[in-house]
């Protein structure tokens, strides 16, 4: 063959191997970016949903997770940890144009959300008509789509225990088209696509606002409210379907769903601690220790005093006189109110208590957390927002999202039997050098957020961190109603012969 003869046929297979090399790169192109990724769809899910971890600091692409005791484990922090985006949220680009006045949402996709809820309709009596909210005729949700239209909280003494009101409106506000929020959970209209089911009352309102007789009730309307609930409960499919193992119900303040703990019992509880529950009803194999809303004004960090502008050691303020594992308190009164550096005094909410309390935790290095009639209380989480180096004298104590959060890098555990010997505790507070302390005051200012209850909820906040809770617990469920699937006739119908 001539040399003339050669040339279109080198052409055409230069060609043919340059087409062939494209369409394989577009091939895989395609399969890295569509929906039919090669990457099994569990593990897709994983990567893109949302990572509103503890160990994800905000505005930096540096992700830290410490040693990790098992795969499990690891599992769920690769789950919750991407490279340093937030799945479904707004991004820098976004922000700017936010500040410009032209605010973005990004959609949130189901299918890559940490969770998807079910969410019952239950009429207002439940949740926002506690509030004195009333729509329109047959409106059972207040308008969210903006701060300024949400029913307000009564606040005072109701706030601490108000978990309730904040995860409600945040997954009415998923599916909100103008709210920006993370993509952690995602309210879906269908049960049957649910990973968990949400029982929106408001029972700690409920029992701080109803739960006395008035008038001519014969029974109060905290009692009244807790039948009906069990009664609609359990007549649904999707109590039924696995005994309520899926649902969700908030029951923080220690006294509430008192009638209907122990009917309702299979399902999970989110709970300030297990004081007041049999170890049958309430466990932290199943149920979510959530933090209580703190009362005194969070300090930024800018404004956080150091070590040597703290002139007080040790602050308490509060109830002095309790039941139960609480009588330590006044134990230790006596052993520190005449001290020079202590302040240890009776105090409340009312008057300027509050601001009071706030301002002295935020002038000390220590601050007391005490148990009381129950184990918690929400002067660890005032502590925490102040930036007090908290010290736990309480040996039942259960502590949120302790799964993830380390709470030995900014807290001090005193078990109750040292802590009431003379000299102990104090000689043990003025060993500590400036040096630890403003360790574990750093470490402060790094976590304060994961306990902050806000709306819209942000990245990591303490709303995003209940649902990362709830996130953790939702395995052993799904392993349990997959396993219960395995022999269903209704997947094999047997034919009539």
């Amino acid at each position: 063959m001539s040399e003339k003869n050669m040339l279109p046929s080198r052409f055409l297979f230069y060609l043919g191997t340059l087409s062939m090399f494209i369409l394989i790169l577009s091939s895989v192109f395609l399969l890295e970016f569509t929906n039919t990724s090669i990457i099994p769809k569990s593990v897709y899910k994983i990567i893109l949903s949302n990572s509103t971890s503890v160990y994800l600091k905000p505005r930096s692409e540096q992700i830290t997770l410490p040693s990790l005791p098992s795969v499990d484990t690891q599992i769920t922090a690769e789950r919750t940890v991407r490279s340093g985006k937030l799945a479904c949220q707004v991004n820098n680009s976004s922000r700017k144009m936010q500040s410009l006045g032209k605010r973005r949402k990004m959609d949130c996709d189901p299918t890559k959300a940490l969770l998807r809820v079910f969410m019952y309709d239950l009429p207002p009596e439940f949740h926002f008509g506690l509030l004195g909210w009333k729509g329109s005729e047959k409106q059972t949700w207040p308008n969210v789509s903006s701060s300024g239209r949400i029913p307000p909280h009564p606040g005072g003494l109701n706030l601490q225990h108000s978990m309730e009101y904040w995860l409600t409106l945040d997954l009415l506000s998923s599916n909100a088209p103008d709210v920006v929020r993370p993509c952690s959970a995602i309210r879906v209209k269908n049960s049957s696509q649910a990973d968990v089911i949400f029982v929106p009352f408001f029972s700690s309102l409920s029992y701080n606002r109803h739960s006395k007789v008035s008038g001519k009730e014969k029974v109060s309307v905290n009692r009244m409210l807790q039948k009906k609930l069990v009664q609609f409960l359990w007549g649904q499919v999707e109590w039924k379907r696995l005994g309520g193992k899926d649902h969700l119900i908030i029951a923080h303040h220690p006294n509430s769903m008192l009638d209907a703990r122990s009917k309702l019992g299979s399902a999970m509880f989110v709970l300030a601690d297990f004081g007041r529950y049999p170890v049958e009803i309430a466990n932290i194999g199943k149920d979510i220790i959530a933090p209580y809303r703190h009362l005194v004004r969070t300090i930024s960090n800018g404004e956080s005093a150091p070590f040597d502008k703290r002139p007080i050691l040790v602050y308490f303020q509060g109830a002095i006189y309790r039941k139960d594992g609480g009588i330590i308190r006044q134990e230790l009164y006596y052993l520190l109110k005449d001290e020079k550096d202590v302040h240890f005094t009776f105090g409340s909410i009312g008057g300027n208590g509050v601001r009071t309390a706030g301002k002295g935790m935020a002038s000390s290095k220590f601050c007391l957390n005490i148990a009381g009639d129950t184990p918690s209380s929400n002067r660890l989480f005032d502590a925490i927002a102040s930036h007090c180096v908290p010290v736990i004298i309480s040996d039942q104590i259960e502590l949120p999202f302790e799964d993830v959060i380390d709470y030995t890098q900014f807290c001090l555990f005193v078990p109750a039997s040292d802590a009431v010997k003379k000299g102990y505790l104090l000689n043990l507070l003025r060993g500590i050098k400036q040096e630890k302390w403003t360790k574990m005051w750093g470490k402060l200012k790094e976590i304060a957020h994961h306990f902050e209850y806000q709306y819209p909820s942000q990245p990591g906040d303490a709303v995003n961190m209940i649902w990362e809770a709830v996130s953790r617990k939702i395995s052993p469920i799904q392993i349990k109603l997959h396993r219960s699937n395995r022999y269903r006739r209704s997947q094999f119908p047997v034919q009539n012969k």
